[in-house]
């Protein structure tokens, strides 16, 4: 058997990985170029006067397809002693027409509505934050009725934990078709780091994961979604990837041609949108821009970006109707946005 000198192998093996890097430059220069086909709309959202729109993480379509759900901080950056409320229901043609949950939130997340047309919402204070344990709330996921009405709550009030009921900063919830709730628990620093299952009446079932890189472990699981085939899809966003699960903490894939998730959304076609907020960071290195990247939760194939129009931008969450209109939220420049297909 002939082998090959080391020079030769050396020069092949060099010539692989500059192929390679080229393939991967390019591959990621397409990423962040793909197509955008959408329109922005500003000023779809029509509130009162006296009442601004605040930091807003999270964004979601109610049952009926169309309407859509905010859930800001009560006007400004946090609800901590406002009289305002949080949770607010939107009709198609932009206008306000429910709200509720003053005086029940410090911190407003993300929201979600399950497939009976409830309202789940994250209260993420955290242990250390300003407005921590005030009144006896924070740390805590709500649930309510399309009206407003309190059915249920998980967590310990105030209370920063690891335990089976409680939560340290928990992001994002999320409703399985058979009624399963699941929690991603933590925001990064020092609070957890971890997925949550209970069942539909709120009874413990089991966690999974921790703080770090590797799979199955997170840091910062900023948001939840679930595909047709009833995976589900955590926005692992300082990891900068997505990891994808069963419904029993298995870990089945993960992907990192998404950017650095912040919101993640499915719809019933399995088209995948993930709105990456932190990329642009001048204060950390990415390889990507900010701004809504599209394409199949089967295969992973990215098929269209919507880059964000501030350099500064902050696009957390993101939802879309039946009609295929994408709606994104801002945490930091107090807006909401509406992206209609051209």
């Amino acid at each position: 058997m002939n082998i090959p000198p080391k020079s030769i192998l050396l020069t092949v093996a060099f010539g692989c990985l500059t192929c390679c890097a080229t393939v991967f430059g390019q591959i990621n220069a397409e990423v962040n170029d793909r197509p955008d086909p959408y329109a922005l709309n500003e000023s779809f959202f029509k509130l009162p006067d006296n009442r601004p729109i605040g930091n807003t993480a999270g964004v979601a379509i109610d049952k009926d397809g169309v309407s859509i759900w905010v859930f800001d901080a009560c006007g400004g950056t946090t609800c901590a002693g406002s009289n305002v409320d949080p949770i607010l229901k939107f009709d198609a043609n932009g206008v306000l027409v429910r709200s509720f949950g003053a005086g029940m939130i410090l911190r407003p997340h993300t929201i979600h509505i399950d497939p009976e047309g409830n309202v789940w919402v994250t209260d993420r204070e955290g242990p250390d934050g300003e407005d921590a344990n005030r009144d006896g709330m924070g740390h805590q996921v709500l649930k309510f009725s399309s009206e407003g009405e309190l059915l249920m709550t998980l967590g310990t009030a105030g209370i920063a934990g690891t335990g089976p009921n409680e939560f340290n900063s928990p992001s994002a919830v999320l409703v399985a078709p058979n009624g399963d709730i699941f929690v991603a628990d933590g925001h990064g620093g020092d609070s957890n780091a971890r997925i949550v299952k209970f069942s539909s009446g709120g009874r413990f079932i089991t966690t999974w994961g921790q703080r770090g890189s590797a799979p199955g472990e997170f840091n910062t699981p900023h948001g939840l979604a679930m595909d047709s085939q009833g995976r589900l899809f955590v926005a692992d966003r300082e990891n900068g990837r997505i990891q994808i699960f069963d419904q029993d903490g298995t870990f089945l894939d993960e992907w990192d041609q998404y950017g650095e998730p912040s919101g993640v959304f499915i719809d019933a076609n399995d088209t995948i949108y993930v709105a990456d907020a932190n990329s642009d960071d001048p204060n950390r290195e990415s390889k990507w821009s900010e701004g809504v990247r599209i394409g199949s939760a089967k295969d992973g194939v990215v098929t269209a970006f919507i880059e964000d129009p501030d350099e500064n931008g902050s696009q957390e969450g993101v939802a879309v109707d039946m009609n295929g209109i994408v709606y994104t939220s801002l945490t930091r420049d107090e807006a909401l946005r509406k992206y209609v297909r051209n």
